[in-house]
């Protein structure tokens, strides 16, 4: 669960960033994330409250099958690579299979969206490594 939140934290670094930098809104991926459980809604505020609960989730589930695939003291240089890898994987989940069924989230700009999975990948293996290492 702590891999999972922290890897949820720090997952949307790279697209925040994208969109400061572009000037787009930095709540457009969790404003369309919100259409997963809300696909016929369009406040912000109400797509917002159901990202965080359904984000939350994702990032708890997808750390425990995370965790599962990493030795059981990984280096942290193993730990970021197969996180790396895994959030190449969980991106093609995430948005290829899933994604692309909402427009909100269909209408993202990709790479930004996949950097995110693999931030959250580095991240989640990261933290397992250091806490298995404890």
């Amino acid at each position: 669960m702590v891999a999972g939140a922290a890897g949820g934290l720090f997952a949307g670094v790279p697209s925040t960033a994208y969109a400061l930098a572009t000037r787009r809104s930095p709540i457009e991926a969790t404003v369309a994330a919100g259409t997963l459980v809300l696909p016929g809604e369009s406040r912000p505020v109400v797509l917002i409250a159901a990202a965080l609960p359904v984000h939350a989730a994702l990032s708890v589930g997808w750390a425990g099958v995370l965790a599962a695939m990493l030795p059981a003291r990984p280096s942290r240089g193993v730990a970021a690579a197969i996180g790396a890898a895994a959030g190449l994987v969980i991106a093609a989940v995430d948005l290829g299979l899933v994604g692309r069924r909402f427009p909100r989230i269909r209408a993202l700009p990709m790479p930004p969206q996949v950097a995110d999975h693999v931030a959250y990948g580095v991240t989640v293996g990261l933290v397992v490594a250091h806490r298995r290492s404890s």
